[in-house]
C-alpha cells in the first residue's frame, strides 16, 4: 500500500466509527470500499466534499474505490438525519442528475483503467428487475424487526412519523452492500456518520446471509466554530455546479472561513501533506491578518472544484471591492462573475436618455440618482475635490466634465464613494 488509509483519515480528523478490523484489512491487501451520493439533486453540494476527499484518500493509498449513485435508494428517501420525508423523484430526472454528478466525480477521482481506478455504479442496475416479494423473502428474513428498530434513524423518527418506504431504507441499502460484496468484491461501505446505522445493517446481512465478513468507517459531520451549518449561506447551499454557485462566491466562502475553522479546512479539503499544512498554520499565526490559511484553502479547492483561471478570476474580482484594482480588471469580467462580485451593492436605474441629458459628472451623482449617492452637488463636488470618487475605478478629476464612461456589461457603472461605499449605475432602456 502507498499508504496508511486510517492513519491519513485520522490525522486529518476525518475519522468517526471504524469497525473492529477495518484497519487491518486495509494494511493486508488492496480493497475495494464504497460511498453512496444521493442524486436527488443534478450538482453535488461543498457537504458532499468530505465523502469525495474520502475516495481521494482512499484510491491514494491504493485502494479500489466504487462511487454508488443512488438511482434506486434516490427514489426511496434516507430518513438518517431527516426530519420529514421529502419528496420522490422520476427515473428520468434521476438519470440526469446521476450524469451531472458522475462529471463532477471525475474531476477528482480517476476513472481510467488502471488497477485501482475508481468504478460508478448505479444501484437501479441490480433493484430494477428485482420483484418485492423476492426481496423480503431473500432479504428481509435476516434481519428481525427489533434489529432495524434499534437504528438512531428510525427512532430519532418515531414521533414525527416514520412511513414503511422510509423504514425499509436501511435494508435496501443494505442490499446495496451486499450486492456489491458477492459481485464487486466490494469489502468496505463509508459515509458520513449518520450513516453508521445503514452501514452496518449491510455488514451484518452479509454475515447473515452469505456468512462473509466486511467493514465499515464514517467520517464526522463537519461543523463550524461559530454553530452555524457548514455549506450553508444565506442563499441556500454552495454548490459545485458554477451555474447553481459561481467560482466567485465558492471562492469567497472558503475566503471567508474563520481561523478556527480554516485549520481543520485545510486538513480536511486539501491534499496537502502535514509538513505543507503545519507550515502553513505557522506562517498565518505569525500574520493573521494576511489570511495565509484561507488564501492558501480557497485557491486550492477552487482550482479543483473549478479551474485555476477560476481562481485568477475570484483573485481579480475580489481585488475589486477590497484591493487595488483598476478599469481593465472590471472590463475583464465575465458577466456572472460581475453580477456575482456586485450582488447585494445599492443599484440606481436611470434611462439612457436621462443619463445622456446630463451636463456633469456632478449632477449624475447626484440629482441624476435622485440624492442616492450624494445628496446635494455640494457634498459631491466636495469628495470629489478630496480624491474620493471613482467611476470604474478612475478616480474623477474634474466634476464639472460631462459624464463619458464604457457601460460595464453594456449597462452598469461602479460608482465608489470613500473607501467602502459602491453604488451601481444601472441603464435601463
Amino acid at each position: 500500500m502507498k499508504q496508511n488509509f486510517v492513519e491519513e483519515l485520522r490525522w486529518r480528523g476525518m475519522l468517526h466509527d471504524i469497525m473492529p478490523g477495518t484497519e487491518e484489512q486495509l494494511l493486508k491487501e488492496r480493497t475495494a470500499g464504497y460511498i453512496g451520493f444521493d442524486p436527488t439533486a443534478d450538482s453535488l453540494h461543498i457537504g458532499n466534499l468530505v465523502q469525495i476527499m474520502t475516495l481521494v484518500h482512499f484510491q491514494g493509498a491504493g485502494h479500489k474505490p466504487f462511487a454508488l449513485v443512488g438511482g434506486a435508494t434516490g427514489m426511496v428517501g434516507d430518513p438518517s438525519g431527516k426530519s420529514a420525508e421529502r419528496n420522490l423523484l422520476s427515473e428520468d430526472l434521476l438519470q440526469h442528475n446521476q450524469d451531472c454528478v458522475k462529471k463532477q466525480l471525475e474531476k477528482f477521482i480517476d476513472f481510467s483503467l488502471s488497477a485501482n481506478s475508481a468504478e460508478m455504479v448505479n444501484n437501479y442496475d441490480w433493484f430494477k428487475e428485482l420483484r418485492f416479494l423476492d426481496f423480503i423473502r431473500d432479504v428481509g428474513k435476516h434481519l428481525s424487526i427489533n434489529y432495524m428498530m434499534a437504528k438512531d434513524s428510525v427512532q430519532n423518527r418515531l414521533e414525527t412519523g416514520l412511513s414503511f418506504t422510509e423504514f425499509s431504507y436501511q435494508l435496501v441499502q443494505g442490499y446495496d452492500f451486499y450486492w456489491l460484496f458477492k459481485n464487486k468484491n466490494c469489502k468496505l461501505q463509508m459515509g458520513g456518520s449518520d450513516q453508521w446505522g445503514n452501514i452496518v445493517t449491510g455488514t451484518e446481512l452479509i454475515r447473515r446471509k452469505d456468512g462473509g465478513e466486511a467493514f465499515a468507517l464514517t467520517t464526522p459531520l463537519i461543523k463550524k466554530a461559530d454553530g452555524t451549518k457548514f455549506g450553508k449561506t444565506e442563499q441556500g447551499n454552495v454548490w459545485l455546479d458554477p451555474k447553481k454557485t459561481s467560482p466567485y462566491k465558492f471562492y469567497q466562502y472558503w475566503l471567508n472561513a474563520s481561523d478556527e475553522d480554516t485549520a481543520s479546512f485545510i486538513k480536511i479539503f486539501t491534499q496537502k501533506n502535514k509538513i505543507e499544512i503545519d507550515a502553513l498554520i505557522a506562517e498565518h499565526m505569525q500574520s493573521p491578518h494576511l489570511r495565509v490559511l484561507q488564501n492558501a484553502l480557497a485557491k486550492d479547492i477552487t482550482a479543483r472544484v473549478h479551474s485555476q483561471a477560476n481562481v485568477e478570476k475570484a483573485i481579480k474580482a475580489s481585488s475589486i471591492l477590497f484591493g487595488n484594482s483598476v478599469t481593465e480588471d472590471l472590463l475583464n469580467l465575465d458577466e456572472d462573475t460581475f453580477l456575482s462580485v456586485f450582488e447585494g451593492i445599492p443599484q440606481i436605474g436611470i434611462s439612457k436618455s436621462t443619463y445622456q441629458s446630463c451636463s456633469s459628472v456632478v449632477e449624475l451623482l447626484s440629482e441624476v440618482t435622485q440624492g442616492k449617492i450624494f445628496s446635494s452637488k455640494g457634498e459631491a463636488r466636495k469628495m470629489i475635490a478630496a480624491s474620493g470618487v471613482s467611476i470604474n475605478k478612475q478616480k474623477v478629476e474634474d466634476g464639472t466634465k460631462n459624464p463619458d464612461y464604457e457601460f460595464l456589461q453594456h449597462r452598469f457603472l461602479l460608482v465608489q464613494k470613500g473607501k467602502k461605499n459602491y453604488f451601481l449605475i444601472e441603464l435601463i432602456d
